[in-house]
């Protein structure tokens, strides 16, 4: 079946831009667009798409709070939202992983980039390298707590190796490198980082890395 999508961007020509692109690829089916946020939850109701390509900065509702209350808790909808922002990585985009958004893309990357940033979003994965995660909360520190702050108590609910795994992830380095790192089977990492997410309640890898910056397991900037 093909991945169901919807474009959501307050600038029409960028959405038939996309809508250009993805129509050409058979396994991908744009099925509505919307200009803002409220327009983008009545679509999603409607329309039940796997994907919505969320613009951040738009009128009425923004991309952020439109994805929180699509992705949001108690939602039980197949909705996976990625998140499109400028080059020089919107400061918001922190709130939208934070909301619950399954990555970003660059507004200006390759067709070839948004058609497979769609299929692995529609796939479950996160769509973005760990270590773009890691640039983009470097670079937004000031927008998370202190370090100060003593660890939240659901830490305490992994076990050490799983608590050295988070750290990695949110640190960007991939399932192999981890693996390579910590002398065990990529195998054995996709077993920890599972039981990191359902341990903490988390959608993917990206949300994880924003939780480590957040709980002050990380420290921005820390290598």
């Amino acid at each position: 079946m093909a991945i169901r999508v919807l474009l959501v961007d307050d600038q029409p020509l960028l959405r038939t831009g996309f809508r250009m692109i993805l129509e050409a690829e058979q396994d991908i089916a744009v099925v509505g667009e919307a200009g803002d946020g409220l327009q983008a939850l009545d679509q999603v109701r409607a329309l039940q798409p796997d994907v919505v390509l969320m613009d951040i900065r738009m009128p009425r509702m923004d991309g952020v709070e439109a994805t929180r209350q699509i992705t949001g808790p108690g939602r039980d909808g197949p909705a996976k939202v990625l998140v499109l922002t400028t080059f020089d990585l919107d400061e918001y985009v922190v709130e939208a992983l934070r909301a619950g958004a399954s990555g970003f893309l660059l507004k200006d990357a390759p067709a070839n980039e948004l058609v497979q940033a769609i299929r692995v979003v529609a796939a479950g994965e996160a769509m973005l390298a760990p270590s773009i995660t890691r640039r983009l909360l470097d670079k937004y520190a000031t927008h998370l707590p202190s370090g100060d702050e003593p660890l939240p108590d659901t830490l305490h609910t992994l076990t050490d190796r799983e608590v050295e795994v988070l750290k990695l992830v949110a640190r960007g380095l991939s399932n192999a490198e981890i693996a390579a790192d910590l002398f065990v089977s990529e195998t054995t990492v996709k077993t920890h980082v599972g039981h990191v997410l359902t341990k903490l309640g988390l959608r993917d890898r990206v949300q994880a890395a924003v939780y480590a910056y957040e709980s002050g397991l990380v420290r921005p900037g820390a290598q």
